[in-house]
């Protein structure tokens, strides 16, 4: 497994690192799984209080309970659930933010919280306030680090101009190369790092039945899934072939993988252990011209 600093933190997180989303409610399989996970590498565990309305963090916090030491905890906030359990609305006030990164810890079962993130963002948000919520839990020690999960470029851009953010969550893939046209230079000045999801296109790159995204037509997905496919054989699965395009990209830290079985954990950390030659990175490259944002920008 390669490990690299994640921007301007101290924080040395695992190429291959495994978002908890995709985790089910079954407590002792969850734990068995994350154990594997952190036994063979990986290192960087990312949640947020929205999963399963905090059950996925409480998960993953008794499962490193007696390991804390020895993983990095993230985790987000500022969606806030009604008190009648039908949905959730956008709140990122300083006092809410500090509130429900009070409340995560608890659930996680630990004194800080390595990465914490805001979970969205819009650009008539409070952002002075919100900045000042997350600076405020780095002086009480509660959390380490802080950064954004956002594929709003606009956005993006006021908290690489005001804030600390030493990381941004934002979808990255061979069919989602949006983040290419402006915001991975931009990143990359700044020495923030890239937390790269949906690097399999929802499993369209992968093992599903081509069809439009973003974009792209069905005919586009078609050929993108049929050139990872070209370039499989014994030691590159098409999950490791559409990954390590991703990871390839030098603005990305880390791949953050849905894992929920041993099986996809065997394919992820497949990916780590098989670079792709840079020739073979350019031949995926030039199948579709790379797509740029139209909202947001």
């Amino acid at each position: 497994m390669e490990y690299k600093t994640l921007g301007k933190s101290s924080l040395k997180i695992s190429t291959i690192s495994m978002g908890c989303m995709s985790l089910g409610n079954d407590a002792a399989a969850n734990e068995k799984l994350l154990h594997a996970a952190r036994d063979r590498g990986i290192n960087f565990f990312d949640t947020a209080d929205l999963y399963g309305k905090g059950l996925n963090e409480e998960h993953l916090g008794n499962a490193f309970r007696s390991q804390r030491d020895n993983v990095f905890l993230a985790t987000k906030g500022g969606n806030a659930w009604r008190a009648d359990g039908s949905g959730w609305d956008w709140n990122a006030s300083r006092d809410y933010i500090i509130r429900a990164a009070e409340q995560s810890l608890k659930r996680l079962g630990t004194d800080y919280i390595d990465l914490y993130q805001l979970h969205g963002g819009t650009l008539d948000d409070p952002i002075d306030e919100t900045i000042e919520a997350f600076e405020t839990l780095c002086k009480q020690g509660k959390i380490r680090y802080y950064g954004i999960s956002s594929i709003r470029p606009n956005v993006i851009r006021q908290y690489v101009e005001r804030s600390n953010i030493v990381s941004v969550m934002m979808q990255y893939s061979l069919l989602d190369r949006r983040p290419e046209e402006s915001l991975f230079p931009l990143l990359q000045q700044h020495n923030i790092g890239v937390l790269a999801r949906g690097t399999l296109a929802s499993g369209l790159l992968v093992n599903k039945p081509a069809k439009p995204y973003l974009n792209h037509t069905e005919a586009d997905v078609s050929r993108a899934a049929q050139s990872v496919q070209k370039l499989t054989d014994a030691t590159h699965t098409a999950t490791a072939v559409a990954l390590q395009f991703t990871l390839r990209q030098p603005a990305v830290t880390a791949a953050m993988v849905g894992i929920r079985t041993s099986e996809q954990l065997d394919q992820a950390l497949n990916a780590a252990a098989t670079p792709l030659a840079e020739a073979d990175v350019k031949a995926l490259g030039s199948i579709l011209a790379a797509n740029e944002y139209k909202d947001h920008r």
